[in-house]
């Protein structure tokens, strides 16, 4: 096409990346009555998170969670209750996980026309920083803008010796196999990895799992990794620690061991999940002239880059690389631009692992202050909480965990491993959020029976008196 017959668009706000970050601020933008340009290039509307991350893999691991409850039933009887032996057609289960995904992409559409943001779907190549040129299915878009938000996401960290591809698969692949692999084989054992294999273990595949590291999900503490540790040797997921991956042929994944011996692992299915990377190829981040902090794009407390009126938001600026965590830097760089003074400056931003049992940590956790006599810890287990024993989430050594200060009592941490616990993840964020002391959390009255009685148990524990146990 030639440069005369091009479209062009002038627009206040252009937005790379219809992510959990680029969409929240497309809709924030619009609210605020700014001209916004919406660039949906990756995976469709609500990016990573929506399409092919966070929501489709929370529908698999439910799926899975109630085949597995079927199966106990079917294997003696589970409370009382028999069944017949479950079966699961895959293709069905995929099938309403798409269900899911196309309700909610059509739900984002909605609230992005409701907000007046154009949303335009291609891939967009900067000439500089603030011209883009996007390739759609009607031709080429010029677009030039006034402020730039880039929130291009992140993408899975490929091996070299194992590139994605047939039997090799990332966790996008994952979550829309048709048939179940007899025997999977999970390289890295962070949080997507376990999400993941521990899905398709109560599903009923044969699963292995590989971790460079001496413990699965390295990056928090053993006391919150033990219960899930637990549940891997229990239901006969195989572990190999301390060990490294290599090639994979006619079936069958090398691995060294820890103790340097070579192994191979039989695998229908090799599932790479060794972390994810910010998405800084393909459309011309080099010619922005923007400065780098490492792999990721370098931000400010405004999540101001360091060219003018270029911003920056979610994956791309660095971690935690979480969908939470770009949707309020989006919001917050859309005020900036609407003349709001604002900051990106939250107290935690809290982390959830969907594991069995699930992860939660906000703030410091025992690493952190390791060696500080300062702060105090307080543990209370969900075996001594009523509701935990009567829905099953009090057996498996699950428990709240709170850190603060010795001085005056600031609640510095909080902590949480059991079934469930993602749905505390936002009272723990709250109180950090608050600069809540102990005794906010000991003077709110906890309703009973209820899973976040452990967190008012562990504060009045750590203040000396606790009252079940």
């Amino acid at each position: 096409m030639t440069e005369r017959m091009m479209q062009v668009l002038k627009t206040k706000v252009l937005i790379i990346g219809a992510g959990t970050g680029g969409y929240v601020a497309g809709i924030r933008c619009g609210q605020l009555g700014l001209d916004t340009v919406l660039v949906d290039g990756g995976d469709g509307l609500g990016g990573t998170c929506l399409n092919v991350g966070c929501i489709p893999s929370k529908a698999i691991i439910h799926a899975a969670g109630k085949f597995e409850t079927v199966a106990k039933a079917a294997g003696g009887g589970t409370l009382g209750i028999t069944a017949a032996q479950p079966a699961i057609d895959l293709k069905q289960t995929v099938a309403w996980k798409d269900g899911i995904v196309r309700k909610l992409n059509a739900g984002v559409a909605a609230l992005l026309k409701k907000a007046k943001v154009k949303v335009i779907k291609g891939w967009a190549a900067f000439e500089d920083a603030k011209t883009c040129v996007v390739k759609t299915e009607d031709g080429d878009i010029r677009i030039t803008a006034e402020h730039v938000i880039l929130a291009t996401g992140s993408e899975p960290v490929e091996l070299p010796f194992l590139p994605f591809g047939g039997d090799v698969i990332s966790s996008t692949e994952a979550l829309s196999l048709s048939d179940m692999p007899k025997k999977l084989v999970v390289v890295g054992g962070g949080y997507i990895g376990l999400e993941l294999g521990i899905a398709f273990r109560k599903l009923g595949a044969e699963v292995a799992i590989v971790e460079m590291a001496e413990r699965i999900l390295p990056l928090y503490d053993k006391a919150l990794t033990d219960p899930v540790a637990k549940w891997l040797e229990t239901h006969g997921v195989e572990l190999h620690l301390g060990a490294r991956a290599g090639g994979f042929g006619d079936g069958k994944l090398s691995i060294t061991t820890r103790d340097g011996e070579p192994l191979q692992l039989d695998a229908d299915k090799v599932l790479v999940t060794v972390g994810r990377k910010p998405r800084t190829q393909g459309w011309g981040l080099e010619n922005m002239g923007v400065a780098m902090a490492g792999p990721f794009v370098k931000i400010d407390q405004r999540c101001a880059t360091s060219m003018k009126n270029v911003w920056a938001v979610g994956d791309l600026t660095g971690e935690p690389m979480l969908a939470h965590k770009g949707s309020a830097q989006g919001e917050v760089v859309a005020e900036i631009i609407a003349g709001h003074d604002r900051v990106f400056d939250p107290v935690t931003i809290a982390a959830v692992c969907f594991t069995e049992p699930e992860i939660v940590s906000a703030g410091l956790g025992p690493n952190d202050v390791a060696g500080r006599d300062d702060v105090i810890q307080s543990v209370f287990p969900f075996a001594a909480i009523g509701r935990a024993l009567a829905i099953e989430a009090g057996e498996d050594g699950g428990f709240v965990r709170v850190i603060a200060s010795k001085a005056d009592h600031r609640l510095l941490g909080i902590q949480a491993v059991g079934q469930h616990v993602s749905e505390l993840s936002n009272s723990f964020a709250q109180m950090l959020e608050m600069g809540a002391v102990l005794e906010d959390v000991a003077g709110t009255i906890h309703v009973h029976p209820t899973l976040g009685e452990a967190f008012h148990e562990a504060s009045l524990r750590a203040l000396g008196h606790a009252i079940h146990i």
